[in-house]
C-alpha cells in the first residue's frame, strides 16, 4: 500500500542507505552502481551487501561546494575502496583533515546530509569516519 509513497520510497536507495551493490557472476569485481556490462564483458551481477569498511585511497577538503553544503565548509571527501572491491566517494567526518591519510581505515555511519525545501525535509545518507 505504502511502497510508492515518497515517504517510504528512501527506503529502496540501496547505494545510498543500505550500501548495497552488485558483483559480477563471472569475475567477481563488485560495484557499488548498476552496471550494463562489466569489465569483463558479463552482464550478470548478484546484489552484494557491503560492510561499510574500508581505506582511504585519495582524499581533499572543500572549501567552496554546493549551496546546500555552505554550512558544512570545509569538509573532507575521499575515495574509499571497501573491504569487499567496490569505490565509493563519500564525505569522512568527526576528523580534522590533517588526519586523514591515504590507507586510513574508515567504517560507514549514516547521518544527515542537508535539509531542503520550505518544509525543512532532511536528507541522510552514508558517510564515513576513521576507525582509530
Amino acid at each position: 500500500m505504502f511502497r510508492d509513497s515518497p515517504i517510504i520510497r528512501w527506503r529502496h536507495y540501496n547505494d545510498r542507505y543500505r550500501l548495497v551493490g552488485y558483483r559480477c557472476t563471472k569475475c567477481e569485481k563488485a560495484y557499488l552502481d548498476k552496471k550494463g556490462m562489466c569489465t569483463c564483458g558479463n552482464l550478470d551481477f548478484t546484489e552484494q551487501e557491503f560492510s561499510g569498511v574500508g581505506k582511504i585511497v585519495a582524499y581533499t577538503q572543500i572549501h567552496s561546494g554546493p549551496e546546500v553544503f555552505e554550512s558544512k565548509s570545509p569538509y573532507c571527501v575521499a575515495v574509499i575502496d571497501l573491504k569487499e572491491g567496490a569505490r565509493i566517494e563519500a564525505q569522512v567526518v568527526d576528523c580534522r583533515y590533517s588526519d586523514l591519510k591515504q590507507g586510513l581505515e574508515v567504517e560507514a555511519v549514516f547521518r544527515k546530509f542537508y535539509t531542503s525545501g520550505e518544509k525543512g525535509v532532511i536528507h541522510y545518507g552514508t558517510k564515513f569516519v576513521p576507525k582509530y
